[in-house]
């Protein structure tokens, strides 16, 4: 067709010549006023010789753009409850002119789907992006879209239950990691639901600040600095999504009452999980594999850690001392390089309910069969906390001193200074560990009894 036209209409018929896109614009408007009953919505065809911006400025409310493929002048606003569709293939391009932002949504019940979207400004102060969704556009929906080349992809910036799902979201690689935008950035957007992305070359792959009541479920980051960010969020949750090689996968800072459950993160460069002043959250059934640090916990507190996986880390868990109340059982830990790094003085119990973990480098009995050690595990001795505090204590490691210390410890453990105490460890490891031990590269089977 010609031009945008309702469904059934006859603005398109070949014999006829092309009108100028106001014209056509004017006639979409007549034409959804003549044939569109009241409350219904009309569908209306757009061609990408249209003026894009005049349609949706002709449309009424409710009407259902139906983009066919082909290039259109990006920097729109849409300011109605509409929906812009494309083909399936995506072959419909909204190209911004390299300034602002390429779809800026300023009303609620808007649809962007199958459309491929490119072309944003570059300036973070200015909160350019591929396409913004201000505070008054609720229950967007953002879904199935190309997300190319832009500084942020979707920013939602103050909105309510707004649903970003199915897209795939490539930041600039023209720019260094941090230089670009987040591949999706929220702040204050309560009920929002981020579902099923594919995220990469961003930042951050999804940033969130100052909200509540978000879910990020089963996306998927590569080539990030953090998969997700959390600043300042209440009452949310991360669930099912899978990150690698990040320098973070998952850094949760400054929020409470998460629940982080079924996550995924290989290979990261500093930590695979990292909760700072995180409080009363659930970290349940993660798998942290391969990195400097599996799991950083600072000043976090009243949290409850079970059934994780934390292998083939430098330092399985580096806890700090200002952590407290946690409760930390039935994961675990193997072959780690440190399985845990704690300096402090007080005792911290890893053990709930009878059950502890499972560490890969005990070498307990267990004469009752009951599957609990028969005697308790700590992961550090009195060696480990003076090498901590001064590394130039590495070169007396083999001397006889410092044998002496490790006797001595040995006979007489009422000279342990504090620190982790497994009370409880598991003699195998839980179910859910079982078949990334048995296949993981690097051989890390090697630290089982």
């Amino acid at each position: 067709m010609s031009g945008p036209n309702t469904t059934g209409s006859t603005a398109g018929h070949p014999h006829r010549p092309r009108r100028p896109a106001a014209a056509m614009a004017g006639l979409v408007a007549a034409m959804s006023a003549i044939t569109a009953m009241p409350g219904m919505a009309a569908d209306l065809v757009v061609s990408a010789q249209d003026g894009l911006q005049a349609v949706i400025e002709a449309a009424s409310p409710g009407d259902r753009l139906q983009l066919a493929a082909g290039t259109y002048p990006g920097n729109i606003v849409i300011d109605k409850p509409l929906t812009l569709s494309g083909p399936e293939d995506r072959s419909a391009i909204v190209q911004g002119d390299g300034t602002g932002r390429s779809i800026w949504v300023k009303a609620a019940g808007v649809t962007i789907e199958r459309l491929t979207v490119q072309g944003s400004g570059m300036s973070l102060f200015a909160m350019d992006a591929a396409i913004f969704l201000d505070r008054n556009a609720d229950h967007a929906q953002i879904r199935d879209n190309d997300i190319l080349g832009n500084l942020i992809g979707v920013y939602v910036w103050g909105p309510a239950d707004v649903r970003v799902a199915g897209n795939r979201v490539v930041g600039d690689t023209r720019l260094r990691r941090a230089e670009r935008g987040n591949g999706i950035q929220l702040w204050n957007t309560p009920g929002t639901e981020v579902v099923g992305n594919d995220i990469r070359a961003g930042r951050d792959g999804i940033f969130v600040n100052a909200s509540r009541r978000n879910s990020f479920r089963d996306n998927r980051f590569t080539d990030v600095r953090f998969g997700v960010h959390y600043m300042y969020t209440e009452d949310s949750e991360v669930t099912g999504n899978t990150v690698d090689g990040a320098d973070a996968g998952y850094a949760l800072m400054f929020s409470n009452r998460l629940r982080v459950v079924d996550n995924t993160a290989t290979n990261s460069r500093d930590h695979g999980l990292l909760l700072n002043a995180v409080n009363q959250s659930e970290i349940i059934g993660n798998r942290i594999e391969g990195g400097e640090k599996c799991v950083f916990i600072y000043a976090a507190n009243i949290n409850l850690f079970r059934d994780n996986l934390f292998e083939g880390c430098r330092i399985g868990v580096h806890y700090t001392a200002g952590s407290e109340r946690n409760r930390i059982s039935r994961n675990a830990f193997i072959a780690n390089q440190t399985q845990v790094r704690y300096v402090g003085t007080r005792e911290l119990e890893w053990s709930d309910e009878g059950r502890g973990n499972y560490w890969s480098d005990n070498t307990a009995f267990d004469l009752d069969g009951d599957g609990i050690a028969d005697t308790a595990y700590r992961p550090n001795n009195i060696l480990d906390e003076v090498l901590w505090r001064a590394p130039m204590a590495r070169l007396l490691l083999n001397s006889p001193a410092t044998q002496v210390i490790k006797w001595a410890q040995a006979q007489f453990p009422a000279i342990h200074p504090g620190g982790v105490i497994d009370s409880a460890p598991l003699m195998s490891p839980p179910a859910f560990a079982q078949p990334a031990a048995a296949g993981h590269p690097t051989g890390a089977t090697g630290g089982h009894p």
